[in-house]
């Protein structure tokens, strides 16, 4: 049995429907039904449900509000939530997935890509506690894939995606920073990416997963809108000032989830995919 938690997040929602196209089982789960942050509740959980593998998709992810009024609740449901199913899938001998973030670097790399094996450096609280989440899989779970991604966009919940589009609507001119770099991902793509680890079992460990080609998110924003009667216009962070400082430069070598023969799309191509579905909610 496949049990999904954050099951009615981006991800969690993107990985359901996946399922469901393929008619595989599995019981999705979200704070009303299992609260990953309170250990006996998992734990009865897990006993009654006893999963073979367990996609770990809560997580606290509001980055802004991480750095002050939500500081205690990141730590609480990243961190504490991550060790208590860790601890579960052990208990178990489940195969769990976690899921990561670039931020747990911190930017500043001035040649090629981040490797798996890279320092880690978090530069605010949200990279901070998926770091530390890490951390507890790598500690308590025998079994397990963390699957790093980065600008995750879907048909399912908010992201920049329908951020762009809802500003056009009602601004004829819009400023973003482009002194950032990454790589897009596309729910579908990393929920593809999950279920492809473990049914080829690919060797445990770090995984990093985004879609192909890089951009920033001013090249991100034009692609979007690329069709819409908008002025997009370049501006630096230091114009655009956020709470919670992002590296300007988190762009993450995909080359160990390639070489497991998954076939990445770039992300202009995902992003049209994702534009042309019909979204059912």
């Amino acid at each position: 049995m496949i049990l999904i938690t954050g099951g009615n997040g981006q991800l969690g929602t993107e990985l359901r429907y996946l399922l469901d196209e393929r008619g595989i089982e599995y019981i999705a789960t979200d704070t009303n039904e299992m609260d990953v942050t309170n250990a006996q509740e998992v734990d009865a959980k897990f006993a009654e449900i006893k999963p073979e593998v367990v996609f770990h998709c809560a997580a606290y992810t509001a980055v802004d509000k991480a750095e002050d009024e939500g500081k205690e609740l990141d730590y609480v449901i990243n961190v504490d939530g991550t060790r208590n199913v860790a601890k579960a899938s052990e208990a178990v001998g489940a195969t769990l997935v976690y899921l990561s973030t670039d931020y747990v670097f911190d930017g500043r790399l001035k040649d090629g890509e981040y490797k798996e094996d890279d320092k880690t450096n978090p530069l605010n609280e949200y990279g901070r506690t998926k770091r530390l989440g890490e951390e507890a899989v790598e500690e308590l779970s025998s079994k397990y894939y963390i699957i790093r991604t980065s600008w995750v966009f879907g048909n399912y919940g908010h992201n920049f995606v329908f951020t762009m589009q809802n500003l056009a609507k009602t601004h004829p001119r819009l400023t973003v920073v482009d002194d950032q770099t990454g790589r897009p991902t596309w729910t579908r793509t990393l929920a593809e990416f999950m279920t492809y680890a473990v049914d080829n079992q690919i060797d445990f460990g770090y995984y990093q997963l985004s879609n192909d080609n890089t951009a920033s998110w001013y090249d991100f924003a034009k692609e979007i809108l690329k069709n819409d009667d908008v002025e997009v216009v370049p501006v630096t962070s230091e114009e655009f000032p956020q709470k919670a400082t992002r590296p300007q430069y988190s762009i993450m070598d995909l080359s160990k989830a390639k070489a497991t023969g998954f076939v990445i799309p770039t992300w202009q191509e995902a992003l049209a995919s994702m534009l042309s579905q019909e979204v059912v909610k």
